[in-house]
Protein backbone atom coordinates (compact mmCIF):
# COMPACT_ATOMS: atom_id res chain seq x y z
CA UNK A 1 0.00 0.00 0.00
CA UNK A 2 2.72 2.50 0.77
CA UNK A 3 4.98 1.66 -2.26
CA UNK A 4 1.87 2.95 -5.02
CA UNK A 5 1.85 6.00 -2.67
CA UNK A 6 5.66 6.33 -2.94
CA UNK A 7 5.44 6.46 -6.26
CA UNK A 8 2.79 9.42 -7.15
CA UNK A 9 4.43 11.33 -4.60
CA UNK A 10 8.13 10.51 -6.04
CA UNK A 11 7.84 13.39 -8.53
CA UNK A 12 5.99 15.87 -5.97
CA UNK A 13 9.18 15.71 -3.74
CA UNK A 14 12.01 15.71 -6.86
CA UNK A 15 10.13 19.04 -7.91
CA UNK A 16 9.59 20.51 -3.95
CA UNK A 17 13.41 19.54 -3.31
CA UNK A 18 14.67 21.14 -7.17
CA UNK A 19 12.95 24.11 -6.02
CA UNK A 20 14.37 24.41 -2.31
CA UNK A 21 17.78 23.79 -4.46
CA UNK A 22 17.46 26.89 -6.77
CA UNK A 23 16.03 29.07 -4.46
CA UNK A 24 19.51 28.27 -2.24
CA UNK A 25 21.55 28.61 -5.46
CA UNK A 26 22.68 25.51 -5.16
CA UNK A 27 21.53 24.16 -8.64
CA UNK A 28 24.02 23.97 -11.55
CA UNK A 29 21.76 23.20 -13.99
CA UNK A 30 22.40 19.71 -14.13
CA UNK A 31 19.19 19.28 -12.09
CA UNK A 32 16.87 20.91 -14.23
CA UNK A 33 18.42 19.48 -17.47
CA UNK A 34 17.93 16.28 -15.70
CA UNK A 35 14.99 16.19 -13.43
CA UNK A 36 12.63 14.87 -14.85
CA UNK A 37 14.64 12.41 -17.53
CA UNK A 38 14.16 8.81 -17.69
CA UNK A 39 16.69 7.73 -19.77
CA UNK A 40 20.25 5.87 -18.45
CA UNK A 41 23.59 4.74 -19.74
CA UNK A 42 25.88 2.96 -18.04
CA UNK A 43 28.59 5.40 -16.44
CA UNK A 44 31.69 3.07 -16.42
CA UNK A 45 32.18 -0.34 -18.64
CA UNK A 46 31.99 -3.65 -16.95
CA UNK A 47 35.54 -3.97 -17.47
CA UNK A 48 35.95 -0.88 -14.84
CA UNK A 49 34.00 -2.12 -12.77
CA UNK A 50 35.53 -5.86 -12.52
CA UNK A 51 38.71 -4.15 -12.24
CA UNK A 52 37.17 -2.69 -9.29
CA UNK A 53 36.83 -5.66 -7.39
CA UNK A 54 32.75 -5.31 -8.41
CA UNK A 55 30.49 -7.48 -9.87
CA UNK A 56 30.64 -6.97 -13.73
CA UNK A 57 26.58 -7.40 -14.03
CA UNK A 58 26.00 -4.42 -11.96
CA UNK A 59 26.80 -1.17 -13.55
CA UNK A 60 26.09 2.46 -11.79
CA UNK A 61 23.80 3.97 -14.00
CA UNK A 62 24.34 7.96 -15.01
CA UNK A 63 20.80 9.97 -16.41
CA UNK A 64 21.84 11.22 -20.12
CA UNK A 65 20.48 14.64 -21.42
CA UNK A 66 16.37 14.99 -21.94
CA UNK A 67 14.91 13.62 -24.92
CA UNK A 68 14.50 16.24 -27.82
CA UNK A 69 11.55 16.68 -28.96
CA UNK A 70 11.24 17.88 -33.23
CA UNK A 71 10.20 21.89 -32.89
CA UNK A 72 8.88 24.61 -35.67
CA UNK A 73 11.95 25.92 -37.04
CA UNK A 74 11.81 29.62 -37.22
CA UNK A 75 11.51 29.71 -40.91
CA UNK A 76 8.50 26.67 -40.39
CA UNK A 77 6.67 28.25 -38.10
CA UNK A 78 6.07 31.88 -39.76
CA UNK A 79 5.35 29.83 -43.06
CA UNK A 80 2.37 28.35 -40.99
CA UNK A 81 1.67 31.46 -39.54
CA UNK A 82 1.22 33.00 -42.40
CA UNK A 83 -0.28 29.93 -44.42
CA UNK A 84 -3.05 29.87 -41.43
CA UNK A 85 -3.98 33.36 -41.75
CA UNK A 86 -4.72 32.68 -44.90
CA UNK A 87 -6.82 29.86 -44.69
CA UNK A 88 -8.65 31.74 -41.91
CA UNK A 89 -9.33 34.59 -44.55
CA UNK A 90 -10.94 32.11 -47.04
CA UNK A 91 -13.15 30.15 -45.32
CA UNK A 92 -13.99 33.06 -42.68
CA UNK A 93 -16.79 34.70 -44.48
CA UNK A 94 -18.43 31.38 -45.45
CA UNK A 95 -18.32 30.05 -41.54
CA UNK A 96 -19.73 33.77 -40.38
CA UNK A 97 -22.63 33.04 -42.94
CA UNK A 98 -23.20 29.48 -42.25
CA UNK A 99 -23.53 30.29 -38.75
CA UNK A 100 -26.01 33.33 -39.34
CA UNK A 101 -28.16 31.34 -40.98
CA UNK A 102 -28.46 28.26 -38.22
CA UNK A 103 -28.26 30.41 -35.13
CA UNK A 104 -30.05 33.65 -36.14
CA UNK A 105 -33.84 34.45 -36.47
CA UNK A 106 -32.95 35.25 -39.83
CA UNK A 107 -35.03 32.08 -40.83
CA UNK A 108 -37.76 29.91 -39.20
CA UNK A 109 -37.29 26.18 -39.01
CA UNK A 110 -38.34 24.44 -42.41
CA UNK A 111 -37.57 27.74 -44.05
CA UNK A 112 -35.75 27.85 -47.83
CA UNK A 113 -32.87 30.00 -47.43
CA UNK A 114 -32.37 33.06 -50.52
CA UNK A 115 -31.31 32.33 -53.64
CA UNK A 116 -27.89 34.54 -52.49
CA UNK A 117 -27.28 32.65 -49.33
CA UNK A 118 -27.82 29.19 -51.18
CA UNK A 119 -25.38 30.11 -54.00
CA UNK A 120 -22.83 30.30 -51.53
CA UNK A 121 -23.84 27.12 -49.64
CA UNK A 122 -24.12 25.09 -52.55
CA UNK A 123 -20.94 25.76 -54.24
CA UNK A 124 -18.54 27.00 -51.06
CA UNK A 125 -19.88 24.03 -48.92
CA UNK A 126 -22.12 21.45 -50.06
CA UNK A 127 -20.11 20.75 -53.23
CA UNK A 128 -16.84 20.33 -50.93
CA UNK A 129 -19.04 17.50 -48.78
CA UNK A 130 -17.16 13.74 -48.62
CA UNK A 131 -20.51 12.53 -50.18
CA UNK A 132 -21.51 15.60 -52.33
CA UNK A 133 -23.40 13.07 -54.76
CA UNK A 134 -25.17 11.04 -51.98
CA UNK A 135 -26.76 14.17 -50.53
CA UNK A 136 -27.92 15.43 -53.82
CA UNK A 137 -29.51 12.12 -55.08
CA UNK A 138 -31.72 13.00 -57.29
CA UNK A 139 -31.24 16.37 -57.90
CA UNK A 140 -31.10 19.20 -55.93
CA UNK A 141 -34.05 22.04 -55.19
CA UNK A 142 -33.74 24.13 -52.26
CA UNK A 143 -31.43 24.20 -49.39
CA UNK A 144 -33.65 25.07 -46.39
CA UNK A 145 -32.38 25.34 -42.18
CA UNK A 146 -34.23 23.01 -39.79
CA UNK A 147 -34.30 21.35 -36.43
CA UNK A 148 -32.11 18.24 -36.44
CA UNK A 149 -34.08 15.08 -36.70
CA UNK A 150 -32.62 13.39 -33.59
CA UNK A 151 -31.06 16.01 -31.59
CA UNK A 152 -33.94 18.63 -31.74
CA UNK A 153 -31.95 21.18 -29.85
CA UNK A 154 -29.53 22.39 -32.94
CA UNK A 155 -30.34 23.29 -36.11
CA UNK A 156 -28.37 22.31 -39.45
CA UNK A 157 -28.93 22.32 -43.12
CA UNK A 158 -30.82 20.28 -45.34
CA UNK A 159 -30.65 19.41 -48.97
CA UNK A 160 -33.89 19.90 -50.52
CA UNK A 161 -34.18 17.02 -53.57
CA UNK A 162 -36.43 17.56 -56.27
CA UNK A 163 -38.46 14.56 -55.17
CA UNK A 164 -39.30 16.27 -52.24
CA UNK A 165 -36.70 14.20 -50.19
CA UNK A 166 -34.60 16.71 -47.66
CA UNK A 167 -31.51 15.44 -45.56
CA UNK A 168 -28.90 16.79 -43.68
CA UNK A 169 -25.54 17.79 -44.25
CA UNK A 170 -22.86 19.08 -41.91
CA UNK A 171 -20.94 21.91 -42.91
CA UNK A 172 -17.64 21.08 -40.93
CA UNK A 173 -17.49 17.89 -42.78
CA UNK A 174 -17.99 20.12 -46.12
CA UNK A 175 -15.53 23.26 -44.44
CA UNK A 176 -12.44 19.94 -43.44
CA UNK A 177 -13.03 18.55 -47.21
CA UNK A 178 -12.56 22.31 -48.58
CA UNK A 179 -9.17 22.97 -46.37
CA UNK A 180 -7.19 19.41 -47.28
CA UNK A 181 -8.15 19.76 -50.84
CA UNK A 182 -7.12 23.41 -51.58
CA UNK A 183 -4.31 23.14 -48.42
CA UNK A 184 -2.81 19.68 -48.48
CA UNK A 185 0.25 20.61 -46.91
CA UNK A 186 -1.19 22.58 -43.78
CA UNK A 187 -4.66 20.96 -43.53
CA UNK A 188 -4.67 18.56 -40.71
CA UNK A 189 -2.62 21.21 -38.63
CA UNK A 190 -5.18 23.38 -39.26
CA UNK A 191 -7.93 21.30 -39.12
CA UNK A 192 -6.95 19.84 -35.37
CA UNK A 193 -6.69 23.78 -34.13
CA UNK A 194 -9.83 25.01 -35.88
CA UNK A 195 -11.82 22.97 -37.03
CA UNK A 196 -11.85 19.81 -35.27
CA UNK A 197 -14.99 17.57 -33.84
CA UNK A 198 -17.65 19.49 -31.63
CA UNK A 199 -15.72 23.03 -31.87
Amino acid sequence: MAAPLLFRVAPLLRLRFYHHQQSRGLCFGLLNRRLFCASTEPSQTPEDSSSAGQNPDTTVLRVNEPPRFPRWSELDYQKWKEKEAEILQDIKPVISLVKDIIHSTRYLDGERLTAEDEKIVVEKLLAHHPHCEDKIGCGLDSIMVDRHPQFRQSRCLFVVRTDGGWIDFSYHKCLRRYVRDRYPSFAEIFIRKHLKMGS
